[in-house]
């Protein structure tokens, strides 16, 4: 049995507020063991014998939107993709010193090139991005909602669902859990 991580957009953001233990019986609802969440950001972690992860990212998201009453976009990944997203170090360390946030953006496909132009042309001295397949690693020297890209988003520029995680928070989940490419 896989173990698996959802990545919730919308959870206890923008007014809608869900309990942990809520969303936990909502996920188990769907016959996958082991649930638990991890922080009250839309974390979740659980085992499934499926492998059709885009299948899995539509049904949590039909009995989400069914249970909460408004679009609730999910994005499944393999321990294994976690503990590489944790394990990714796109920038450089003396830019790392100099940054005051570092997020990570996951998507639903990965971005096709025009896609990723069009967000690198969003890149300021404050702002850099590095796209890794399906995930985009934001370094911010500023504050993030201060930034004219906070304004404009991942969606947009790149035309692909996302959900942001600071990379910090990535990490704790895959040491806290013992996330690795063994992970079952």
């Amino acid at each position: 049995m896989a173990r698996l991580i959802a990545f919730l957009r919308a959870i206890n953001v923008g007014g809608h507020t869900v309990r942990m233990a809520e969303l936990r019986a909502l996920v188990e609802g769907l016959g996958f063991n082991q649930v638990e969440t991890f922080i009250a950001s839309g974390n979740v972690l659980f085992s499934s014998r499926a492998t059709n992860l885009r299948g899995l990212e539509r049904r949590i998201e039909s009995r989400l939107r069914t249970a909460l009453g408004y679009e609730v976009a999910t994005f499944v990944r393999t321990a294994e993709e976690v503990a590489a997203i944790a394990g990714y170090s796109p920038f450089r360390p003396a830019l790392l010193k100099q940054a005051v946030a570092l997020n990570v953006a996951i998507l639903d496909a990965t971005p096709s090139p025009e896609a990723q132009r069009s967000l690198m042309a969003h890149q300021t001295e404050v702002d850099q991005f590095h796209v890794h397949g399906r995930e985009v690693y934001w370094l911010s020297r500023g504050r993030q909602s201060e930034s004219p890209f906070f304004k404009i988003g991942f969606e947009r520029a790149l035309k692909v669902r996302a959900t942001v995680r600071q990379l910090s928070t990535i990490r704790t989940l895959v040491a806290k859990h013992g996330l690795t490419s063994g992970s079952v």
